[in-house]
Formats: C-alpha cells, structure tokens, sequence
C-alpha cells in the first residue's frame, strides 16, 4: 500500500486491502531460528522463545535414530506445528550422500499393485492380503459412522482421520528402506514403473475405484528415491506397458498369459511363476536394457565437495530437470536424464 501498488489512498482497491488486515491462523506453524530455539539433545531439552518469555527446559522425544540424526546433521531453521493437540518441531537435516553407484552389477525390478502393494525380482511379496483386510475393514467402518452421523458418530471419525494415510505412509516408509538396503547390499540399482497418469488412462468400476485410488504409489517411489539417493544407489523408471502379459523367459506377449490375479502361464514356452514376480522380472529387464544405453539416475549425484577458496555458503547451481527413461518399444531410443546437484535435505519431526 505505501509503494502505491494498490492505487491511490481511498481508491476500491487500496479500501479492500485495508479492511481486511494480515491475520495467522493460530494453528499455523512458526518458524524458529537458533536465535529463538536452542537444542540439548543430549538432554532431551529445548530452549524456546514465546510470546510471554523464554521456555526453558521443555521436555521433547523422537526416536534414537532420529535424535542422532539432529545432534549430527541439524541446520537451518525448524518450525513449530500444532497438530491433533500436540506439538512438533520439524527439523531440516542435511545428510550426506553416499557416492553414485555408476557401475551396478544388476537391477532389482520392483512390481506396484493393488493385492501385493510391491513384488521384488528376488520373489518377495510385500503388504498383502492381511493388508488389505484391515483396509477393508476400516474403510467399511468409516462408512457406517458417516452414515450414522450422531455426535459420537462424528467424534470417533475426529478422532479416526488420517488413520489410513498414516498407516499407508509407514509401510511405504518400511518397503522402501528394504528395497534401498537390498539393492546396496547386493551393489543393484532399483527398477520402479513410471506410473504417470495412470489414474486418468484406467476405466474402472465403482466397487474398484475406492481400492485403487486409496494407496500412494507416488509417495512410496518418492520414498525409494530419497533413500536411493543418501545410499547412492541409482534409480531408472521404465515404461509398464504389457509388462503383466510379457514372459520373462521367452519374451512372448500375450494378453491370455495372465491367467488369473496370482498367475501367469506363457502360451509359448509354458513358463509358470507368480504374476507380480513375473511382472517384476520384466521391469528388471527393461532397466538394465535401458542403463546399458546410457540412461541415467533419477536419484542424483551428490554435490561436489568446494574447491579451495570457494565459498561453501555461495548459492548452489541451477537444477537441471531429470528426464525419466521410458522404453516405448524395441527400436527405440532411450530418453537421458541429467543428474541433480544438491545435498540431501531430510524433515526430522520431533514431537
């Protein structure tokens, strides 16, 4: 208003911005620097400045792997959010990242679906039917108490919401950190499918959309991908097209290979394996095809080391965009990806 971006004083525009003054929900975070909070991690303590004075001494928990990520690796300013009652400070760590594996001696493909939320090219089967059973369940009682729609109806779905994402959200977090280990364990890279767009290309019916669109496939490869990138193990997307109708031994498409959910059957050579394993296999495949002809990561390098006498603390360099690798048909050739630069930035919460 005073730079006359508004227009002149007592014009419409300048009246609108002036009655409607700045305000902050009060459940809106705040953020701190180390002027205003002070860390004893040793001691489980933080000093916080307020409002009315400074609180010293207050008590805070987080986990050990998360309390020495913060006395190791902490930097930068942490924000205070108030969520469900409680509180939480979210702290910006900055992790190093290991070296990137440029010479992997393998991919290990990883299936996304619906009945078995991942399927390993080594034959793991992870989150299945026991899985969907609770989400079944709880997703039946929601319904009942929406319908219901008394006071109490309304105070336990209060105190129920978020269930699902929080559940969905840690066995991500649980099956990315085995994929990232087994991969660097075994010196692999990881093949994930490129599922981009995939909810506006599929028809479905009504009794399935709910079962498909209530899990977070894209947070899951969020997930992997961070995690890769701190390990140093690379990551290649690749086209899922036909990948449940191809045969992983002989290579013969076909769309009655695909028996059933569980199975798959080749018509050509009459291999059987797991539908999803197979599935897997296929994606292994198409990644190291794709790594071989030069595709790159799509989990960065890690930013190099400052040459002497250049300042640590410059801005970093512009981040060039990567191009995910996708595999359209056999005469094709492979989109190449360049590699992001930056440190690995991890949210440590601490309640």
């Amino acid at each position: 208003m005073k730079a006359g971006n508004l227009g002149r004083p007592g014009s419409k525009r300048w009246r609108k911005a002036a009655g409607k003054p700045v305000s902050f929900r009060p459940e809106s975070a705040q953020p701190y620097d180390d002027r205003m909070l002070s860390w004893q991690i040793d001691q489980r303590r933080i000093s916080i400045w307020t409002v009315t004075g400074r609180m010293k001494s207050v008590a805070i928990t987080a986990s050990p792997e998360q309390l020495a990520t913060l006395a190791l690796y902490r930097k930068g300013e942490s924000d205070l959010v108030c969520r469900d009652g409680m509180w939480f400070l979210h702290a910006t760590c900055e992790v190093p990242q290991a070296p990137l594996n440029a010479d992997p001696v393998d991919f290990l493909g990883v299936d996304l679906g619906i009945v078995n939320i991942a399927t390993t090219s080594d034959g793991e089967l992870m989150a299945g039917r026991a899985l969907n059973r609770v989400r079944l369940r709880e997703r039946k009682l929601r319904a009942k108490l929406q319908q219901k729609n008394t006071p109490s109806a309304r105070r336990r779905l209060k105190k129920r919401r978020r269930k699902e994402a929080r559940r969905a959200r840690d066995i991500n977090h649980k099956i990315d950190k085995h994929v990232v280990a087994e991969a660097e364990r075994t010196g692999r890279g990881i093949a994930l499918e490129d599922l981009t767009g995939i909810r506006e290309r599929v028809r479905l019916r009504k009794p399935q959309r709910a079962t498909h669109s209530s899990w977070s496939f894209a947070q899951l490869g969020r997930f992997i991908a961070y995690k890769a990138r701190r390990a140093g193990v690379p990551v290649v997307h690749v086209d899922p097209a036909y990948t449940s109708r191809t045969c992983s031994q002989c290579g013969h498409i076909d769309r009655v290979n695909r028996v059933s959910q569980a199975w798959f059957v080749c018509r050509d050579c009459g291999f059987v394996d797991h539908a999803d394993r197979n599935s897997s296999r296929n994606i292994r495949a198409r990644a190291w095809a794709l790594w071989r002809r030069g595709a790159q990561s799509t989990a960065p390098a890690p930013l190099p080391e400052p040459e002497r006498g250049q300042d640590a603390n410059a801005a970093p360099q512009p981040v060039v965009p990567v191009v995910q690798s996708r595999d359209f048909s056999a005469g094709s050739s492979s989109g190449i990806g360049a590699p992001l630069h930056g440190p690995s930035r991890a949210r440590s919460s601490t309640c």
